[in-house]
């Protein structure tokens, strides 16, 4: 499964690397709403906590819907500006129907194609229907639906408030502390970009991110299937510490693409590709082959010993055997006449692992 961006056509310049105040932001908030998901920052988000106003505490959790499960488009802009002022008074500029939009998005846990025309705010139905959505997540939800959509100005001045009042609470010194590691990203990715090409620079982004054969299309390994397309507007690729392991993407109709991507760690770890996830979820779904693992587990084993050990024919333990490997769970090597298998259990270890950060990626 993957989101695909069209980008035939497209010069390599229209491909953008750039910082976002706004966008890590938006990730240190997730953080502070969703720790589980970044233990490494469990820490830090309890220190912010600890230190905040009870009020601007009492409004994040009010709005934490805009970041927490899925981030509102508007949070993650395409075009970047130096400072968080600049970029939330873009984001001021955004008409109430595009921010109602984005803003049910993720308040309702919705597909996006799900708030199209007719707009809830003019439509009793689609009103309604958002309502329902919003019900359904829980009170708070349907609360901040309501709110919005009877007064999206108070509602938006509110919300503008409230992240500018993260700047002094706890960005702009986390936002120093990230600065240079950001800039460093950039310069990386941008000579890349430069001297390489577009393949080289989407290499450098993230394992997750390939440039098609073609080169006609930009392929994010994500738990989706989505197109969309960049023509005459680009994309956008903005780094961010506080992001990890996430890889935010905005391919919503009408809003130019963008990736926010983790930076690269010193010593980091390729993700593993969904499909080896899925081959490897497959693979271990059968009885025979758990138990052929569990023997294997004890050791290497030819094809003849296993199927003597759980009363099989050869050919159907080979059967499982050409799954596992297929899977990349078993190592073959031979020995004189004999072929042994071995399991490879750092690679089942780490399944679990695989599975979460490709779910939250």
């Amino acid at each position: 499964m993957t989101l695909r961006i069209d980008i035939s056509g497209l010069p390599s310049e229209r491909l953008r690397f750039a910082a976002s105040p706004l966008a890590e932001l938006t990730a240190m908030l997730h953080v502070l709403a969703e720790p589980g998901h970044h233990p490494q920052l469990a820490d830090w988000a309890g220190d912010v906590w600890a230190g905040l106003r009870p009020e601007l505490a009492e409004r994040l959790r009010e709005a934490d819907f805009l970041w927490r499960s899925s981030q509102a488009d508007f949070l993650v802009p395409a075009r970047p500006k130096p400072t968080l002022a600049e970029e939330l008074d873009d984001v001021d500029r955004i008409d109430d129907e595009t921010y109602v939009t984005a803003a049910l998005v993720t308040t309702c846990g919705s597909n996006r194609v799900h708030f199209g025309a007719p707009s809830p705010l003019t439509d009793a139905t689609a009103r309604g229907r958002a309502l329902d959505l919003a019900q359904a997540r829980g009170a708070r939800q349907e609360a901040f639906a309501e709110r919005l959509l009877v007064d999206p100005g108070a509602v938006r001045a509110r919300v503008r408030h409230t992240l500018a009042q993260c700047a002094e609470a706890f960005f702009d010194a986390a936002w120093a502390g990230v600065a240079v590691q950001l800039a460093t990203d950039l310069r990386l990715k941008n000579d890349l970009l430069k001297r390489q090409g577009i393949g080289a620079a989407l290499a450098s982004v993230s394992g997750a991110v390939t440039l098609a054969p073609d080169g006609d299309c930009i392929i994010v390994d994500k738990l989706q299937d989505k197109a969309t397309a960049a023509h005459g507007t680009g994309v956008t690729f903005i780094p961010s510490v506080f992001g990890r392991p996430h890889l935010v993407a905005v391919h919503a109709p009408g809003w130019q693409p963008v990736v926010q991507y983790p930076v690269a760690e010193p010593s980091p770890s390729e993700p593993v590709p969904l499909e080896t996830v899925t081959l490897r979820l497959e693979a271990l779904a059968h009885p025979v082959r758990l138990r052929l693992l569990r023997t294997l587990a004890r050791g290497p084993h030819t094809t003849r010993e296993l199927a003597h050990a759980w009363e099989l024919s050869p050919p159907e333990v080979s059967r499982h055997l050409a799954v596992l490997r297929r899977a990349g769970l078993l190592t073959a090597r031979r020995h004189g006449r004999y072929v042994r298998y071995t399991l490879n259990l750092p690679d089942l270890v780490a399944l679990g692992g695989d599975l979460l950060a490709a779910v939250l990626r």
